[in-house]
């Protein structure tokens, strides 16, 4: 019996206690494009309120970085970016293809 308290307790516990982690994916202007520009921005980025993690690729030009929603948004994050004199935007996801006449996703497509 305690045992299974203990558990209940437990588990209610860790669903108190998750956080809301999310993720963002941007660009930057002017563009990331040498070991310096990451420099800059993981070094600045990582004291901003919230942010968990941050990953930059040169290749696409991208920042995707992991922050708390519970403490911080993407608003205040792109405000972080024009503090050390980057305009960033967030990258949207591509739109999944429907089919024009019916608007339904294609079979294709569906899982």
């Amino acid at each position: 019996m305690r045992t299974k308290v203990l558990f209940i307790a437990l588990a209610f516990a860790s669903v108190c206690f998750a956080k809301n982690i999310k993720t963002v994916v941007l660009t930057t202007t002017p563009q990331m494009h040498c070991a310096n520009c990451e420099k800059k921005i993981k070094e600045n980025i990582r004291f901003e309120k919230g942010i968990k993690s941050i990953k930059t690729n040169l290749d696409t030009k991208t920042v995707t970085i992991e922050y708390d929603a519970d403490k911080t948004t993407v608003p205040a994050i792109i405000e972080g970016f024009r503090k050390i004199k980057y305009e960033a935007k967030e990258v949207k996801p591509a739109p999944k293809k429907t089919d024009g006449q019916t608007g339904a996703t294609p079979v294709s497509e569906k899982k």
